[in-house]
């Protein structure tokens, strides 16, 4: 599984002209599922984000985490973030999970991390969706759950 891990003054979701999810300050977090991905690379994701200390504390280092400071967060599907380019100019997502694989790995990524008592909001699994954010730092760190087994 592979987060886009982004953290943001605020996010939002629209569909179709209407503003379906919003949130303040927090991490924006862009999910691919992979097919060869499980229960364990979903809780594995969650629980990075949610330790990850991408926050400044009071001397502005980047030492917190959403967990020590609070905040919530947005989860976008988006299996693009399994594009190969390596060949032509077309990307190939054949790595991608099918949609019935994929949406229960996002289904579990957003219960851990409501586990964890973070305030999850989510985008619409399958929609074209307008992403707004305000990127904060910038600060964007990409994870793949298959580092870690290495």
């Amino acid at each position: 599984m592979v987060g886009l891990i982004q953290r943001v003054k605020e996010a939002e979701v629209w569909v179709e002209g209407e503003c379906i999810s919003r949130i303040g300050e927090g991490i924006l977090l862009l999910a691919g599922i992979s097919r060869d991905d499980n229960m364990q690379d979903a809780v594995y994701l969650a629980h990075k984000t949610a330790n990850l200390r991408i926050f400044s504390d009071k001397n502005g280092a980047m030492n917190l985490s959403l967990l020590d400071r609070g905040g919530e967060v947005l989860v976008v599907s988006q299996f693009t973030l399994l594009g190969d380019t390596r060949k032509g100019r077309r990307p190939s997502f054949t790595e991608a999970a099918p949609s019935a694989e994929a949406e229960v790995l996002y289904r579990a990524l957003i219960d851990e991390l409501k586990k964890l008592g973070i305030p999850v909001k989510e985008g619409k699994f399958q929609a074209i969706m307008d992403v707004k954010l305000i990127n904060q730092g910038p600060v964007t760190i990409i994870i793949n759950s298959k580092d870690h087994k290495t």
